[in-house]
Order: structure tokens, then C-alpha cells, then sequence
């Protein structure tokens, strides 16, 4: 297949424009409130009824249906937002209050990139900051493995005026991502065709169709001129770097892809400019290594020995519990944890060593797992990982890596950890060298990967200074 840079309507080359009338889209938008990851069976039945008499009046989107340029997220208060300092005494989980709130965009019909066609694709999203006249002060900001789109829960240090994402000169977007349970459609979504929940059998999403369906709320429902910067860490920087081989790569040459045309990488503005003008990927790499698929593999098979998964998996939450203590892990660092606990006892009647020795690295691991079950369920964190382990920016792209990455034309912030043990600084160094407008800086840190999270200070005076030198 051959495109031609005019082939389409300037602004409106989309992916899927080769879909039959069978797989017409519809888009939609509502107002979510809610307070908790396992309040999304009961969001999503009153969701699925009112989105059909939404859809069922409105037919396809037009252009009318845009946000205004004014538009602003509601207002968040001071005291959601977490407080992360590099403090060694505190070795806590990295996010705040967690909650599936903000608006939904719904696309009728949507393909994967295995083919299987989701009836109705939710994504969960908020926004802050004013849009402005031109539409192209945006900001994307994609989230991590069990994060939401509540930017303000847990990178609250980098949002608001004169912050990193000022919210007094951009508009910020951040989604949830398909597949997560806070608020997009997942696992435990009503599947409209059974009118069940999907469970087990829900299709398996890749990286690429999540960032594809980002793009298609942001060009289709906010009708957004361009994006300024896309930023994410760990997962959302594989996100990131999808934003930006999807639609930051030149639109000068033919594109010869065998691909249909719904998955081919060709979003642009409507000067024919790539959509997103940067990206700042963080701690991640190009693909998700052996190394961290054996990591995913050993959590979803501890998910999937326990007893209850074949039957009742929604309850293999002893399985989800040691998933989690086993990311906990992987997050930090040997230095960390020996600098928190070392050997010490949870008090002076615990035994020295042996069955009965209660280890105060033990009791927070366990305290961890405990508390990760009030906000996430097992078969989405099976599905997010697998998803995680699709991250191949190469695969059915037709070249290699490094090819894929030098047709990426727009500049590109690195950020690695130098003690992050699960994707490693070379990961980082890999990709700056590789990517055409490549620049690579490193967050110090005692914290490993969590860094991304917890360095907030540094992580937000680099994004400061990025966006500085593109003003």
C-alpha cells in the first residue's frame, strides 16, 4: 500500500479511514465522578446505557462537538496531591489517592492491532489548564502501569503555575489507558455484545492501540491542532515513544506499508507537520526487554496459581498481593532497602532467624500487597503487563529498531535513573544515540525506577528547561 502525502484531507489522514461502513465510528463524551478502581462494574453499566442514547441521537462526531477553547478542569484541591521527597525514611507506595473521575471519550467500533474489534472503547481522561485560540499549547501526559489519569495523585509537584506542566501557559491531557481499570474500558467493563463482564476473555491490547486510541481523542473529540510535548515514565514512557513514532515521524516522503491503513503511523496536523512537535520519554526503553517480560511473567503466574484464578479469578487476590510485592521490589534498589530495613526484627519477641522471624522488610512488603488489593483487580494487572510486554516500537513496521527510530523527526528528552535496576540507564543511552533529535539527561537517585516518581524536583526542571527551548 502506498500514501501519498495528499492523498486524505489535510488533518484527517486517520487510521480508520480504510474501515468498511460496518465499522463506522461514534464518539462520545461524559462526566465521571467516582472514587474507586472497583467502582467500574457499576460506572460502566450506567456508562454503556447512557452512551447508546448518546450515540443513538448524536451519529457520527462532527467538528461542532469540539471543547471550546476555554475550557478548564475542574478545580483539585492542595491536599490530594502526594507528597514525595527522597527522604530514606519513607518507603511508601509512590501514588496518592487513587480514584476512575474525570470525562470519557467513546469510539464505537474500535480495531485492535490483532484485528479483534472492541464494540465500545472507553478512555478515561482529564484535562488542565486552558486551550488556547490555535489549539496547540497541549501537553499529554501518560501515566504509569497502575496509575489513572488524576495527574495531580502522583506527579502533584509538577502541575500547576510555573510548574513543569503549567497550567497558567498549557493544557494538559492526561488519559487512562485502555485496558486500566480507572475508568477506560477493561476486564471488568460490561462487554456490550454479552452483556457481561469481559473478565478473562477480554482482547489482548497492545501499546500501540492504547496511544492510538490517545490520538484519536485528541484529534477527533478536543479537535486539538497539535501537541506540544507528549511525557511519560516506565510505562507512559513506552507510550511516549509509541506518540512518537505514530505521529512524530516526517510526512515529506510515500509511506509504502503493507499495514491497513488504520494502523498505519500518520497522524498530522493540518499543515501536514507531524501532530506531536516532542516527547519526553522516561525510564524506558524501546522494547520491553527478556528482562522485564521474566519479571511480568513470574507476577502473572503468581496471579494464575492461585486457586481461585481458573474459576473465580476476580478473587486471586493472594496471587495479585505477591504480584505486587514482587514489583515493589523491582522499583527500588538493594542500597534502598538495606538503607530502610537492613535486618532489622518488628520487635525484640520476634525470633532471630526461621519460620516465626518477622523481618520489618516482611511486614512491608506484605503491607504493600494488602493494600494494593482496595484499588486494582487481578485480571486487569494479567492484561496490563501483557500489554506492557507488547512494547516493540519495530514490530510490523517493516525495518528494524534502529530505522523505525531515525524516521522519528522531532525532538526527543531522555530522562534515565542511574540506579534504576529494572530498565536500566543503557536502555536510555540507546535510544538518545538512536533517535535523530535525541538528547539524553540522567535524574540521580537512591530510589531505582520509582525515581521517576518520587525525583520530582529534578524530573520537572529538565521538562522545564526542554519546553523552554522550544517556546
Amino acid at each position: 500500500m502506498i500514501w501519498l502525502r495528499n492523498a486524505m484531507p489535510i488533518g484527517w489522514r486517520r487510521r480508520y479511514c480504510s474501515l468498511s461502513s460496518s465499522l463506522a465510528t461514534t464518539a462520545t463524551r461524559t462526566l465521571i465522578i467516582s472514587n474507586s478502581c472497583h467502582s467500574s462494574l457499576r460506572s460502566d453499566v450506567e456508562m454503556i446505557a447512557a452512551n447508546h442514547r448518546i450515540a443513538a441521537a448524536a451519529g457520527p462526531l462532527s467538528r461542532n462537538t469540539s471543547h471550546s477553547n476555554n475550557l478548564q478542569q475542574r478545580s483539585f484541591a492542595a491536599s490530594t496531591a502526594p507528597t514525595t521527597t527522597n527522604n530514606d525514611s519513607e518507603m511508601k507506595d509512590e501514588y496518592g489517592a487513587m480514584d476512575d473521575s474525570g470525562h470519557t471519550f467513546v469510539y464505537q467500533n474500535f480495531v485492535l492491532e490483532n484485528g479483534q474489534v472492541l464494540p465500545e472503547a472507553q478512555l478515561r481522561y482529564q484535562t488542565y489548564g486552558t486551550l488556547n485560540a490555535t489549539k496547540d499549547n497541549v501537553l499529554v501526559v501518560c501515566h504509569a502501569l497502575t496509575g489513572n489519569a488524576s495527574l495531580h495523585a502522583w506527579w502533584g509537584d509538577l502541575l500547576g503555575d510555573q510548574l513543569a506542566f503549567d497550567t497558567s501557559q498549557y493544557f494538559v491531557v492526561c488519559c487512562n489507558l485502555l485496558g486500566s481499570c480507572y475508568g477506560s474500558t477493561n476486564p471488568t467493563s460490561l462487554n456490550p455484545r454479552t452483556g457481561r463482564p469481559y473478565g478473562k476473555d477480554f482482547p489482548d491490547v497492545s501499546v500501540r492501540d492504547s496511544v492510538r486510541l490517545q490520538l484519536l481523542l485528541l484529534q477527533q473529540e478536543l479537535q486539538l491542532h497539535s501537541v506540544k510535548a507528549v511525557i511519560g515514565g516506565s510505562f507512559g514512557g513506552m507510550q511516549t515513544l509509541e506518540f512518537a513514532v505514530q505521529a512524530g515521524s516526517s510526512a515529506n516522503e510515500l509511506e509504502e506499508d503493507d499495514a491497513p491503513a488504520y494502523l498505519q503511523d500518520n497522524f498530522y496536523d493540518t499543515e501536514g507537520n507531524p501532530f506531536v512537535r516532542s516527547v519526553i520519554p522516561i525510564a524506558c526503553g524501546a522494547q520491553h526487554t527478556a528482562w522485564q517480560i521474566a519479571i511480568s511473567e513470574v507476577q502473572r503466574q503468581a496471579i494464575q496459581k492461585d486457586p481461585h484464578w481458573e474459576n473465580e479469578p476476580e478473587k486471586a487476590t493472594a496471587g495479585l498481593e505477591i504480584a505486587r510485592q514482587l514489583g515493589m521490589v523491582t522499583y527500588r534498589t538493594p542500597k534502598g532497602y538495606q538503607t530502610k530495613f537492613g535486618r532489622d526484627l518488628m520487635d525484640s519477641t520476634s525470633p532471630a532467624y526461621g519460620t516465626k522471624a518477622r523481618w520489618q522488610v516482611q511486614s512491608y512488603l506484605e503491607y504493600q500487597g494488602q493494600k494494593f488489593l482496595s484499588r486494582f483487580d487481578p485480571i486487569t494487572y494479567v492484561k496490563l503487563t501483557e500489554q506492557m510486554d507488547s512494547h516493540d516500537l519495530a514490530r510490523g513496521r517493516g525495518d528494524s529498531l534502529e530505522e523505525v527510530l531515525r524516521r522519528v523527526t522531532i525532538p526527543a528528552l531522555v530522562l534515565g535513573i542511574d540506579s534504576d535496576v529494572l530498565y536500566p540507564l543503557a536502555e536510555q543511552e540507546e535510544l538518545a544515540e538512536l533517535l535523530p533529535g535525541g538528547t539524553l539527561k540522567v535524574i540521580h537517585s537512591e530510589d531505582g525506577h520509582d525515581g521517576f516518581l518520587l525525583e520530582q524536583e529534578q524530573v520537572g526542571q529538565h521538562i522545564i528547561d526542554f519546553l523552554q527551548l522550544r517556546e
